[in-house]
């Protein structure tokens, strides 16, 4: 009779062994992660355009008359939650050992991150 393998041995009789998604489901599933994630940093970074531009001060204006203004928390929890999801979802989905998930999950973050950061700055200015 063969030995159980090494992850079977650990686990009690009783618990059923979690088995890996097919390669297939995992790029079917990144592919459509990464369409939405590409949507979501587009409309992002447009945004960003924008919102800095209607913000922008004119060239002939004086120095002085830039006010800084209070920034709702909600706007706070916008920014920075993305990126606090994203970095979650990587991390499903690396539980879930689908690596190539994981990957564009774990992309994605970092592009998230980088966008908090650029929107950090320009509400803080």
């Amino acid at each position: 009779m063969a030995s159980p393998t090494t992850d079977s041995r650990d686990l009690p009789p009783d618990h059923p062994v979690r088995e890996r998604p097919s390669r297939l489901v995992d790029i079917v599933v990144a592919v459509l992660l990464l369409v939405a994630d590409a949507v979501i940093v587009v409309v992002a970074t447009l945004l960003f355009v924008m919102v800095g531009l209607g913000t922008a001060r004119s060239p002939h204006s004086g120095a002085t008359a830039h006010h800084s203004r209070d920034v709702p928390v909600l706007i706070w929890f916008v920014v920075w939650g993305l990126p606090a999801v994203a970095a979650a979802g990587a991390v499903v989905h690396a539980r879930l050992r689908m690596p190539v998930t994981a990957v564009v999950q774990s992309l994605f973050t970092l592009a998230c991150t980088f966008l908090a950061v650029i929107w950090t700055r320009m509400l803080l200015s």
